[in-house]
């Protein structure tokens, strides 16, 4: 794990960050108090409507099966499952016996879930019989003692009575292992404990709008932030539970219209397929009061084209290592919010690197990764850890996240932003998205490169057009892009973050220039 200086760790402590609570404990009080909140899965193919008393009974008498079959504190349980009330049911268990939950995507294939339980040796492993192009394979968990298939045989593991309380967990003991959405090529397992885990609970419910209504949730709950938006926060604060187990535009429409529900942000996508849907109408508009965006980089093209439309935006940063860095208030000033990714959250430290790289530590920083050599890379021995990101902080302390380190291009020898550059795409008439990447290029090394997502009816620009639009815009010359490519829609992590190293990869052939 990674280094905690003493003197870090009796801090969190004495501020009251760092708990005794294990999850556990958390959810036990929570659902004491709030057991008829609603609970409801909107699904074309296994919807379920409810209380959270009625899905604490399930995961209770899940929890007494496993512990009847062995599974106790400590104990690695993976789930991939669409979100469904069963993925609730599982996590509860999880927490309630002191096991370690592993949330796998609901559309991993057979290499990143085989990749998993070899890295996670699973006492138990649940998934869904079938949930649209994936079918259960058992030969990906044939080594696993205990396995559940919701829709063939997981009742089967209930047992007959509830297990009652919690059992005793050490609140340092891992909690939580969350891999990696997938900028990369190789996902890695993030270690969570009760104590990092429950303070990032905490912390985020507290900077979430009272007012936001009943929210709709999309977020995979095999992902971090829609694990904690789905299964944790409204536990917390006793507040209503909406699932989707697809991202469907016209279907979060017609939930908002005829149920009263909203969409709250994530990642901009969600957003911007909803204001670009032929369905959306000024009674929409209406619903959508607030819109908290993260989970990458935020184009001020975006946020002004919400707060324009009476939409209140406020932003946010973190990672699955590190989930809540900095936000900016909802009710804050309109520069800050739209502009900037906010101040550092309580508890939070932040600094950057001599390359602008952004260093963060704080109650909620993981315990590391399940392969070691990741978290000796990552962390210093003062407890920082290495982001990735680059950032600049301005004299009010607001940070601004410019690029990851592997969005930079280098084109003979000159940094470009790629960031810098979407957000003068992002004006051309017609471009729904924008993501600008580093093409090879014989003689300069790099070049950018511009992947475009078309609103519908709209063709994309050529490079003439880019240029002409580039040289208005006033940005220097060696920035401007010298590819133009168009998608019909982006590869893109559980989040709904853009996959830029599929984007490179695609591009990788060089090609002669315009």
């Amino acid at each position: 794990m990674r280094p905690v200086p003493p003197e870090l760790a009796a801090r969190y402590e004495a501020e009251g960050w760092w708990t005794r609570e294990t999850l556990g404990d958390l959810l036990t009080k929570g659902l004491a108090a709030a057991g008829d909140t609603e609970f409801r899965v909107h699904s074309g193919v296994r919807p379920w409507a409810g209380t959270f008393a009625e899905v604490e009974r399930v995961a209770r008498r899940l929890a007494g099966g496993l512990a009847a079959r062995g599974v106790g504190p400590g104990d690695v349980i993976v789930m991939q499952l669409p979100n469904w009330c069963e993925a609730a049911a599982v996590f509860w268990a999880s927490a309630f016996l002191g096991a370690i939950v592993v949330p796998v995507v609901h559309f991993y294939g057979p290499k990143e879930v085989r990749y998993i339980v070899e890295a996670t040796r699973p006492k138990a492993f649940f998934a869904a019989a079938r949930f649209g192009r994936l079918a259960f394979d058992p030969e990906l968990c044939a080594s696993v003692p205990v396995v559940g298939v919701v829709g063939r045989d997981f009742d089967d593991l209930l047992a007959d009575e509830p297990l009652p309380g919690t059992l005793p967990a050490d609140p340092d003991a891992p909690a939580l292992i969350a891999f990696t959405s997938g900028t990369t090529r190789d996902p890695k397992g993030v270690i969570h404990s009760h104590r990092t885990l429950g303070f990032e609970t905490r912390q985020l419910a507290a900077s979430y709008p009272p007012d936001r209504g009943r929210q709709f949730t999309v977020a995979p709950v095999g992902h971090f932030i829609g694990m904690v938006n789905a299964f944790l926060i409204p536990v917390l604060d006793g507040t209503p539970v909406h699932l989707g187990d697809t991202w469907n535009p016209a279907q979060a429409l017609a939930l908002m219209k005829d149920e009263g529900l909203t969409v709250g942000g994530g990642a901009t996508y969600y957003m911007t397929s909803l204001l670009d849907h032929p369905d959306c109408t000024p009674e929409h508009l209406a619903r959508l009061r607030y819109a908290g965006l993260g989970g990458a980089s935020v184009a001020s093209a975006v946020t002004t084209r919400l707060e324009d439309l009476g939409i209140t935006v406020f932003r946010a940063y973190g990672s699955t290592e590190h989930p809540s860095v900095t936000c900016t208030p909802y009710d804050g000033p309109a520069a800050g919010r739209l502009h900037t990714d906010g101040i550092p959250l309580p508890g939070v430290e932040l600094r950057l690197a001599a390359d602008g790289e952004i260093l963060t530590r704080g109650p909620d920083l993981c315990l590391g990764y399940t392969d070691p050599a990741l978290t000796a890379a990552a962390f210093d021995e003062d407890g920082w850890y290495r982001t990735g990101d680059i950032g600049v902080v301005d004299d009010e302390g607001r940070l601004s996240v410019t690029d990851r380190k592997a969005d930079v291009i280098i084109r003979g020898g000159e940094n470009i932003s790629a960031l810098e550059v979407e957000e003068v795409l992002m004006g051309l008439p017609g471009v729904a998205e924008a993501a600008v990447v580093a093409a090879p290029d014989p003689r300069l090394g790099e070049r950018a490169a511009a992947v475009l997502r078309m609103l519908p009816g709209w063709s994309a620009p050529g490079v003439a057009e880019l240029r002409l639009h580039f040289q208005r815009s006033g940005m220097a010359r060696q920035k401007w892009p010298e590819q133009v490519h168009t998608v019909d829609d982006f590869p893109r992590t559980p989040s709904g973050k853009v996959k830029k190293f599929v984007l490179r990869e695609g591009i990788a052939t060089p090609l002669k220039r315009e």
